[in-house]
Parts: structure tokens; sequence; C-alpha cells
């Protein structure tokens, strides 16, 4: 009989219980599994007893496979090849499960004690410009998701960076491998830049009012208006402080330079 590898994490009150029968495995999944959080042995006393999401990778011919809740959804040749689709179940639980707080699709850092925002769906372009902005020295919150309380601060949720790097598939990063540290408080919101990739494009944004950004957050946002009414006062909180942009930026690196040195004259 093979041994189980296991652990427990609980992440705004999302209990998440990991398993394999491969210690290798094993050791990817805790490097990437909310690596910020502590961990535990299921059934010992960090853990309360209820599971509400399951991951299990499992070894089958010479494939790795992925399971969320007893379910297959993905096979690779390699285990670091299933982590994004793991970390998107693990996002998908957690924003379920908020309670008070809203969840924003935005990338998110830390500069001079405000959150820098950067609302976009995915495949927007966030990551990288989170990315870029660690290697000049903000602190890590989130390159997916701004989790915002009912005083609009925002909770840092700082899951492993999804980076391309020029490649078709995404690969997971972690804030230290960009030379940045990671956010232990929550922080009001300074700026948000909503702004378009455009690769053949230039640097050009505009300011617009807070209650032009409030709407933005809105379109942004996995929540339901019409199931969490109060989502409305929870954005109109974070915006209120903020000074606010939309507009387009090409490559990453020359649009942080544009956003550092604006929000040097913002500040």
């Amino acid at each position: 009989m093979s041994s189980t590898f296991d652990f427990a994490v609980r992440a705004f009150g999302c209990n998440v219980h990991v398993e394999t029968t491969c210690v290798e495995t094993y050791a990817i999944l805790e490097r990437y599994i909310f690596p910020w959080l502590p961990k535990w042995l299921p059934k010992s006393t960090g853990a309360d007893g209820r599971t509400d999401l399951l991951i299990r990778v499992d070894r089958v011919g010479d494939q790795f496979q992925l399971s969320v809740n007893g379910v297959a959804v993905v096979s690779a040749a390699e285990v670091i090849s299933l982590i994004p689709d793991v970390i998107r179940a693990l996002d998908e639980a957690v924003v379920e499960r908020l309670t008070s707080m809203r969840a924003v699709h935005a990338g998110a850092v830390l500069w001079r004690g405000r959150v820098l925002l950067l609302p976009g769906m995915s495949h927007a372009g966030k990551s990288s410009l989170v990315a870029e902005l660690l290697r000049r020295g903000a602190t890590y919150f989130s390159d997916e998701y701004a989790l915002i309380d009912p005083e609009g601060r925002v909770h840092p949720y700082p899951r492993p960076l999804l980076l391309r790097n020029g490649r078709p598939e995404q690969v997971p990063v972690l804030a230290g491998e960009c030379s940045a540290s990671v956010g232990d408080a929550p922080a009001p919101v300074g700026w948000i830049l909503s702004l378009q990739y455009h690769p053949e494009g230039s640097w050009s944004i505009e300011p617009v009012t807070q209650g032009e950004a409030l709407l933005n957050l809105l379109r942004n946002t996995p929540h339901v208006l019409a199931e969490s009414p109060e989502m409305v006062a929870i954005f109109q909180r974070a915006v209120a402080g903020a000074n606010c942009y939309v507009g387009h930026r090409a490559e990453a690196a020359h649009a942080v330079d544009e956003i550092l040195e604006l929000v040097g004259k913002a500040a």
C-alpha cells in the first residue's frame, strides 16, 4: 500500500486538504499552495474537521493527474505544469467563501504605504505588470485578486504569480523570486490604474472620477451585485482616497517606468 503525504491549510475561511502518494509531488504542492500560510497535518489541532476543497495529485502511468474534490481535472507530464490549475481551483474556492470581504480581479502591490490597484480580467496582463513592480521594490499583495474589506482596505492575497515570460503556458513564480517581500497587513488604496494592453501602442492615460473607478471595480468583480448589494459601499470606501486613471500601455517595463513616475507625482 502506498503512503499518503498530505497537509491542510486555511485561507480566508476556506479549509483546504492536499494529498498525494509521491513525496516529491508533496514538496511542490507545499511550496506553491498558499505559500505564506502555515500548514498542518489533517486531523491535528490545527484543523476544525471541515474540508471545503480537496486537492489530490496522483501518478497515472507516465502522467500526473490533478483531482479537485474527487473529480479528475487535468493531467500533465510534470507536476509543476499542474500548479496553475491548482491555483485557479484555490482562487475559486476562496472567493466563493468570502464573507465580509469582496474580491476584484486586479493586480495589487503596496507602494509607500498605499495599495496600487491594476483592475482587469484574467489574461489582461496584470501579472507581468505586478512582477515588474516587484522588481522595482513594491511589496506583493496579489496578481489576480484584490480582497477588499468593509472599510475599503485591501488585504494581501499573495498567491504565486502566474507568468508566461514569452511562453504559451503559465508558470508559477513566488514573490521572492522577484526579490520582493509579501504584504502582511491590509492597507488603503492609493491609486487605481485601469490599463489596456496594446503591444504596438504607447503610454496614454487620463484621470477619471472616483465614481468611474467604482464602476470599473464593479465590472471586474466575480461577485453578482444583486446577491451582494453591500459591495457598492465597500468599493466606495476603497476608491474614496484613491487617484484614479484609465488608459493603455505597451510592454510592462516601459509601463512601470510611467506608473512609478505617475504615483511619485501623485504622492
